[in-house]
């Protein structure tokens, strides 16, 4: 029995659930986002709580049931609160600036890297952090992906773009031999 599928999602003021032919459209006036729903899964609403229950008990759907509460929530909490993730970068002459709907970055190679920002994605840059926000939590998450795609850390002065709280694990470099 799923343990994420069973648990009732609370729906803030502001934000709505409409379902249409296996689609549910969650939007808080002005931004939308479709979460498929299968047709061995129904919603379940009261008050201001939704549910997710199984229609039957095979395997397939007691797969999906904890993955679409799951996508549900995080629509209702995106479109409510908003999703975030922050990247910091090291190293010198290592610098970002947001122009326009594009990220430029001067990561150490012989030309900055300038990335388009798409639509429903927020950057900002203060000092060495890089902050990527949306209501879309999957387009957050891959927005932030690309951006230390650009420079990963490396192991040895720890360079490059990485995610706060991100633990790189260092390398000793070589040592040198005593030759007494």
């Amino acid at each position: 029995m799923s343990r994420i599928g069973i648990k009732p999602i609370e729906l803030p003021n502001g934000v709505t659930v409409n379902e249409q032919d296996g689609l549910l459209e969650v939007t808080n006036g002005k931004n939308v986002l479709p979460v498929s729903l299968p047709k061995s899964l129904e919603l379940v609403t009261s008050d201001q709580t939704l549910s997710i229950k199984r229609k039957n008990n095979d395997q397939e759907t007691l797969a999906l049931h904890g993955t679409v509460r799951m996508l549900l929530a995080n629509a209702i909490q995106g479109l409510a609160e908003g999703w975030n993730k922050v990247l910091e970068f090291h190293g010198s002459g290592y610098r970002a600036a947001v122009t326009d709907r594009e990220l430029e970055l001067h990561l150490g190679y012989s030309h900055p890297i300038v990335y388009h920002i798409p639509d429903g994605i927020e950057i900002t840059v203060v000092k060495n952090h890089i902050t990527v926000s949306g209501y879309d939590k999957q387009q957050v998450g891959q927005v932030a992906a690309i951006i230390r795609d650009y420079r990963k850390p490396e192991p040895y002065k720890g360079k490059g773009i990485k995610y706060r709280g991100e633990h790189i694990i260092r390398k000793v470099g070589k040592a040198l031999k005593s030759t007494a």
